[in-house]
């Protein structure tokens, strides 16, 4: 970020992300596991002070039908000990019941993944579009060093970021994989309208001259920083607070 909104932002506390991702089977999986979301997760993650909760559909990406879950706190704590908690509350257990307690006959997901995530520097805080209808994407990059990793979250940091959000692109949050699969990466969300509203901002982008001119810096070349990417196209579910 620049300018003295990016000041503050920096300035904020970090915070963490849990990404979950749901494995499921087309059929009665897919109303199991959104109901689950919205009348008992998202309502019990809330009460323990983890809000907004993004709920989504994968709609371009490998492994349809899945689910993702995105889940910010203060702290790692709270995200690491949030299952554990979840049984003390009776309100959630109740409204749980058919996924929570889904025998292995009649299973309510196929398999669950999850990452812990740390805010960047450059936007600590996750930021939910208004309320109007949208599509998100998911982007993951893994590098195939430490130190190429560490360029490229300074790269978002320090001049990346500002270039995304002053030609148009709309972040929601960007995490630093702290435990998870395919590390050394980082993951960001982008929101759009639509898929032509997404085509049209990343083509401002890619033509500006300051992100030209950032890309070819030989610190930041593509070759030793991004070994893969992975690029999702999201909506949200029912219940999503994001």
């Amino acid at each position: 970020m620049t300018g003295a909104d990016g000041v503050a932002m920096a300035s904020a506390s970090r915070e963490f992300y849990q990404l979950r991702k749901y494995a499921l089977q087309t059929g009665p999986q897919l109303a199991l596991a959104q109901n689950y979301f919205e009348h008992a997760l998202i309502p019990a993650l809330n009460r323990m002070g983890m809000a907004p909760v993004g709920a989504f559909r994968l709609d371009i990406g490998p492994g349809t039908p899945t689910y993702y879950l995105l889940i910010p706190a203060s702290s790692v704590d709270a995200l690491v000990t949030a299952d554990l908690r979840l049984t003390d509350d009776g309100e959630f257990m109740k409204a749980s019941a058919a996924f929570w307690e889904a025998p292995a006959s009649a299973p309510a997901f196929a398999r669950v993944e999850s990452w812990l995530l740390s805010a960047f520097a450059g936007w600590p805080k996750l930021v939910a579009p208004k309320g109007e209808k949208r599509i998100f994407q998911l982007r993951t990059y893994e590098s195939a060093s430490y130190a190429g990793h560490v360029r490229k979250v300074q790269m978002f940091n320090e001049a990346e970021i500002g270039i995304f959000t002053r030609t148009g692109l709309t972040p929601v949050f960007f995490g630093d994989t702290l435990i998870g699969s395919r590390m050394p990466s980082l993951t960001y969300m982008l929101t759009f309208a639509d898929v032509a509203d997404l085509n049209t901002k990343w083509n401002v982008f890619v033509n500006d001259p300051a992100w030209k001119e950032l890309a070819h810096r030989p610190q930041y070349a593509d070759a030793e920083i991004v070994s893969n990417i992975s690029n999702l196209y999201l909506s949200p579910l029912g219940g999503s607070q994001i």
